[in-house]
């Protein structure tokens, strides 16, 4: 009796389910992954968002870790495991590199696009935002109301991941996002060139009764702790929305989104605004 025919080598049986592809974890669709890869990127000057390193092979990346800190490419480490999920599969060999995607802006680029459109500067601090829909809310908004653009840290918060991109939809192609290494900082850069920080916080005044003319910085603080103490501090006025029902916060995007319509409301009226 003759063997049956062997199935061609690398291919599924007939009625065998089909190998199906890697999937990466939901928000790290844009992530490279392997050691050579990663370097060769880094090498090739491309805008890195975040370096992630596997727990304890910190010695084996030296090379890896030193060439995105030249760049300013934050480095987080986290465990295998994560990264396991986060590859989705692809031998990382304990590294792996997210690329934004859309390319970072430089705060300055922020000022001198309200200086085209004749506008007094209208900017968005993004203070520690983790969750890429709320990131990618307040893109949308900010840029539906005329905001000359978004400043979000390096270190802490989320960057322009895929997630955030589709969560703004596609308005993150559209209005530029300062990536900086100190939110501080830049907030005291913002106020030497004559911008007042106007910061979201319940501690605050009345927000109708605010006057936003002039150029105009809106903090928005993270989720779960709000405007970090001293950012806070860097604010010329704290404002805050009433809260009527049982609930005492609302969600960073909707928050920062009421705040932005008035100021553009005032813009309007005043005919500064597009």
């Amino acid at each position: 009796m003759k063997n049956p025919p062997r199935p061609a080598q690398g291919r599924p049986q007939k009625g065998a389910p089909a190998r199906r592809k890697p999937q990466h974890e939901a928000g790290y669709e844009n992530l490279v992954a392997g050691r050579n890869a990663v370097l060769e990127l880094l090498k090739s000057g491309r805008q890195a968002d975040t370096l992630y390193i596997a727990s304890g092979q910190r010695n084996g990346l030296s090379a890896i870790i030193t060439l995105a800190k030249e760049q300013g490419c934050p480095v987080k480490e986290v465990s295998a495991e994560k990264l396991d999920a986060m590859a989705g599969g692809v031998r990382h060999q304990g590294a792996a590199l997210t690329l934004p995607a859309a390319e970072y802006a430089e705060l300055s680029d922020l000022l001198e696009l309200a200086a085209s459109r004749g506008e007094a500067p209208f900017i968005i601090l993004a203070d520690e935002i983790e969750d890429p829909h709320n990131l990618g809310a307040l893109i949308r908004t900010a840029e539906a109301a005329g905001a000359h653009g978004i400043v979000i840290p390096k270190r802490r918060g989320v960057g322009l991941t895929a997630a955030v991109f589709k969560s703004s939809a596609g308005a993150a192609a559209h209005l530029p996002v300062a990536r900086v290494g100190n939110l501080v900082s830049a907030a005291e850069e913002l106020k030497e060139k004559g911008l007042w920080l106007y910061g979201c916080d319940m501690e605050g005044g009345s927000w109708h009764s605010t006057n936003f003319s002039g150029g105009v910085v809106l903090v928005v603080g993270s989720e779960g702790r709000g405007i970090s103490r001293l950012l806070k501090e860097k604010c010329d006025q704290l404002v805050s929305l009433p809260m009527l029902g049982k609930v005492n916060s609302l969600n960073a995007s909707v928050a920062g989104g009421i705040m932005m319509y008035e100021i553009a409301r005032q813009r309007m009226e005043a005919g500064a605004g597009r």
